[in-house]
Order: C-alpha cells, then sequence, then structure tokens
C-alpha cells in the first residue's frame, strides 16, 4: 500500500507542477497564484481566478479534464491494493 501510495502521491505533484508551469506560462500568474488554482482544481473545486488569455482559457479548460482523470486515476491507486485483497479474501477468482 505504501508503494500505490507513493505513486499516487508522485502523480499528484508532477500534475501541481504541471498546472503551476501552465498558469504561470499562459496566464502569467505569480507562483502562489498558479499554485491556488492548479490545487484547486485538482482537488474538485474549480479556478480560484478566470483566465482572460485565449491561451490561458485552453489551458484551464484541458488541465480540468487532465485534473479529473487524475483524481479517478489517484483514487483507483489508493484502492487498488485493498480491493486485490478483498478479492483474495473472498476466494473471487478470474476465470
Amino acid at each position: 500500500m505504501a508503494f500505490h501510495a507513493s505513486m499516487a502521491t508522485t502523480l499528484l505533484a508532477a500534475s501541481l507542477l504541471g498546472g503551476m508551469w501552465g498558469y504561470a506560462r499562459f496566464e502569467d500568474l505569480e507562483w502562489r497564484d498558479a499554485f491556488l488554482n492548479a490545487a484547486m482544481l485538482l482537488g474538485g473545486m474549480g479556478p480560484v481566478e478566470t483566465p482572460v488569455t485565449p491561451a490561458g482559457k485552453v489551458f484551464a479548460g484541458v488541465f480540468a479534464l487532465y485534473a479529473g482523470l487524475v483524481f479517478i486515476l489517484g483514487a483507483g491507486l489508493l484502492l487498488a491494493p485493498a480491493v486485490h485483497r478483498m478479492l483474495h479474501r473472498f476466494h473471487w477468482e478470474g476465470e
């Protein structure tokens, strides 16, 4: 489980850094504001600052879609060991 948790943490950290880079690059936000926007999107809350540039709007839309997938993937990474163990416990075997 620790391995899966570290993989989920790595995925989240890389996504946060990528989001911060995009907001700083396309919206000219300072790193604190870029962190806030990226963290809010990855947390499912939505952006704080509304994008104003065309490139920033495209980035924000793509990053929002990506953040939803990261949430699903992170949950899957964290739950996979427990579900796998449960399947073994109840002897549910594949055919």
